[in-house]
C-alpha cells in the first residue's frame, strides 16, 4: 500500500514498507521507481526478516517533482523516508541510487550502514571527460523540454546499441521514459557530474558508517573498477564481487548478501 512522506521542501514522497525486522531502504537508480525497475523484486526478496522500505525518487512514479537544489532535496527526501522507518536503517543504494546512499549516509540522518551496488563513479579521465559531457548534453535536453532526446543521450551513453534505440522509441515503455527524463538530471547531480563523476574520495574516507560494496562479475571492467575505487576510498568497508551477476543483479542473489550484512550489526 502507497504512504506518502512530507519532504523538507514540501514535496510529497511516495513509499511503501512490507516484512518486520530490522529496516531497509532501497535507493534507485536512473529512470527507476517502486513501478519500474528492480526495488520491488528486492523488496520481494528481504521482506521475509526485514522491515522494507521503497520508495519513488522526486519527479518518479507517484512523488512529487520537487524544484531546485538537487542532491540536498534528494538526501532530505531520504531523511523523511527514513524518519518515517523509525529514524535509522540500513540503505541500499543501486547503481547512482549508491551514490545517493553514499551521500546520505555521511550527513546524519540515519543512515546505519550502506551497500551499494556498481555505483556508476568515474575511474579514468576519458570517463571523466565523457561524463561531463553527457551532463552538459542531458541538462541542456531537459531544459529544452526535449525528453526524447534526453532519454536517447542516456541510452548512447550506457551503451545502447542503435537498433535497440530505435526499437524502444517505437515500444509502449518509452512514454515511461519519457515521463521520469528530467531526473536523469537528477542523477547526473548526485554522482558530481561537473567534474566527471569522479570517486568521492574525501566524502568517502569521512564516512563512519559500514560500507558493503558490490559488483557483478559479469559486469563491464568499468563497473567493476568504480565498484573496487568505491570500497577502496570508503572508511571501513567492504568489497563482493556477486559471480555470475550483470549491472540488472538478481534479487534472489542480492538479498542474502544484504541480510547477511544486516546481521552482522
Amino acid at each position: 500500500m502507497t504512504e506518502y512522506v512530507t519532504s523538507a521542501d514540501g514535496t510529497r514522497i511516495a513509499y511503501q514498507a512490507a516484512g518486520e525486522g530490522p529496516v531497509v531502504v532501497i535507493v534507485d537508480g536512473a529512470m527507476c521507481h517502486r513501478g519500474f525497475g528492480p526495488s520491488a523484486g528486492i523488496a520481494g526478496q528481504l521482506a521475509d526478516g526485514h522491515r522494507v522500505f521503497s520508495y519513488d525518487r522526486r519527479g518518479r512514479g507517484e512523488s512529487g517533482a520537487g524544484g531546485a537544489g538537487v542532491v540536498e532535496r534528494e538526501i532530505e527526501d531520504l531523511a523523511a523516508v527514513v524518519a518515517a522507518a523509525g529514524g535509522s536503517a540500513t540503505v541500499l543504494g543501486l547503481s547512482s541510487g549508491g551514490a545517493l546512499a553514499l551521500r546520505a549516509a555521511g550527513a546524519g540522518i540515519g543512515v546505519e550502514r550502506v551497500a551499494v551496488y556498481e555505483p556508476p563513479f568515474s575511474t579514468s579521465d576519458e570517463q571523466r571527460a565523457r561524463f561531463a559531457d553527457y551532463r552538459a548534453g542531458v541538462t541542456q535536453d531537459v531544459a529544452a523540454g526535449d525528453r526524447g532526446a534526453a532519454i536517447a543521450r542516456f541510452m548512447t551513453f550506457v551503451g545502447t546499441p542503435e537498433p535497440m534505440l530505435d526499437g524502444l522509441r517505437n515500444s509502449p515503455v518509452w512514454p515511461l521514459f519519457e515521463s521520469v527524463a528530467p531526473t536523469l538530471v537528477n542523477d547526473a547531480e548526485v554522482l558530481d557530474g561537473a567534474v566527471g563523476a569522479a570517486v568521492p574520495t574525501e566524502m568517502l574516507a569521512a564516512l563512519t558508517v559500514p560500507v558493503l560494496v558490490l559488483d557483478g562479475g559479469l559486469s563491464p571492467d568499468l563497473l567493476r573498477d568504480a565498484a573496487r575505487a568505491t570500497a577502496t576510498a570508503a572508511a571501513g568497508s567492504a568489497y563482493r564481487t556477486l559471480e555470475g551477476q550483470t549491472h540488472e543483479v538478481a534479487p534472489e542473489v542480492l538479498a542474502p548478501v544484504l541480510a547477511e550484512f544486516v546481521a552482522k550489526g
